[in-house]
């Protein structure tokens, strides 16, 4: 790669990572840098049982102590102190890293019997300590993507998947800040289970786009993604309420797709709105359009999910929005009908998940007919692939 394209990517790399100078940049860059993430696996630990596939240095301040491949490393926390190897360590954090600097990326560190690629830190937190990864940023998408979308799916939509997975990390970092770490493993990020999850067909995916960010005037974008759209994704102000250029209303290769069903008992259905606040009595009526999906109405979004409903009731009248149904009712979608049968509620729709960016079945049924970066810029609009390092 030439120094030309390394400085004409700066001003993305600064606004988008913000760790370097431009010259430091272009040195790191020649190194083959990428960034590296901290995700907190596990919080208010009291001891943990480490070891590594290379010689280490366990570091605290300016101290450090030779760790040995392959052997267990047991680290405890008492008395405002860190215990490793029979010594006592002050301090309120410890890293773990590679002895050689050139063989740092090959570094695999067990914890608690689980691999994950990438030293760790070990922060003090009250009477215990937090343990985090430090994976660089392509390590991490190894055992990201395998947990995000299932490994068997198509090349193309593998790729959208890792392109979406990165910039997703990278423009999210420091979601955890006040916890001392980037990114935490679960669902709130990204599923994240290290060297255990990877599987070869998601690997290729992230080699094949490795570095490859989505960018809106050359600022990382919220790549959201979900499940399934049902047949049309959504325009950002009907669900954050708020607009976003890129974030609008996308078409499918089909439609209804992912049908559920969900019955709620009438007396159920009043009970939950009145913890809501919204206290109608008795529940008479519900007045909602007839779904169809891509068609807006007054009560329906443009892709057709239900922006509020109206519930009539002995002692009185509420409106309810859809992002409240799904959340009181625990729906799949707010992409539904709904009507009153006897003394239920039926409640019936398409999709799974908030609508919003990339929908991962519906990338698979484009996979057919598009390349990963048509796909991208079907669920993005707007947008640029860019290569950040």
């Amino acid at each position: 790669m030439n120094l030309g394209k390394i400085i004409g990517r700066s001003a993305l790399v600064l606004s988008a990572v913000g760790l370097m100078t431009l010259g430091e940049f272009s040195l790191a860059q020649a190194a083959g840098w990428q960034p590296t993430l901290k995700v907190g696996l596990l919080q208010g630990l009291k001891t943990v049982t480490l070891s590594v596939n290379q010689p280490c240095f366990l570091t605290v301040g300016k101290k450090k102590l030779a760790v040995t491949a392959g052997k267990d490393l047991v680290i405890t926390r008492q008395g405002g102190n860190f215990q490793a190897q029979g010594k006592s360590l002050p301090g309120d954090k410890l890293e773990l890293v590679s002895q050689d600097e050139k063989k740092a990326a090959a570094l695999i560190t067990k914890i608690n019997g689980q691999s994950y690629r990438g030293g760790v830190e070990l922060a003090a937190k009250g009477q215990g300590f937090t343990l985090i990864n430090l994976a660089l940023t392509e390590e991490y998408l190894k055992g990201v993507l395998p947990k995000e979308m299932p490994p068997s799916w198509p090349a193309e939509a593998l790729k959208t998947q890792a392109v979406a997975a990165r910039t997703f990390a990278l423009k999210n970092r420091g979601r955890h800040a006040a916890e001392g770490f980037d990114l935490c493993p679960t669902t709130h990020c990204q599923v994240y289970e290290g060297l255990g999850a990877e599987y070869p067909q998601s690997d290729k995916a992230a080699s094949d786009t490795k570095g490859e960010v989505l960018v809106y005037k050359d600022a990382l974008i919220e790549a959201t993604f979900h499940t399934d759209s049902g047949g049309m994704t959504e325009n950002s102000e009907d669900v954050w309420g708020s607009f976003s250029p890129y974030l609008r209303a996308a078409e499918e290769v089909e439609t209804n797709t992912h049908p559920w069903e969900k019955t709620i008992g009438l007396n159920e259905f009043g009970q939950k709105l009145a913890a809501k606040g919204l206290k109608v009595g008795s529940v008479k009526k519900i007045n909602l359009s007839k779904l169809r999906v891509g068609h807006k109405d007054t009560d329906r979004s443009a892709s057709g999910r239900v922006k509020e409903l109206t519930v009539v009731g002995g002692s009185g009248t509420a409106k309810v929005s859809g992002n409240d149904m799904r959340s009181l009712f625990g729906l799949k979608s707010t992409l539904f009908d709904i009507e009153l049968k006897g003394d239920k509620v039926i409640i019936k729709g398409y999709g799974w998940g908030h609508g919003l960016g990339m929908s991962q079945w519906g990338a698979k049924a484009y996979a057919a007919k598009k390349n990963y970066r048509e796909i991208l810029a079907h669920y993005y609009e707007g947008t640029n692939l860019k290569e950040l390092y």
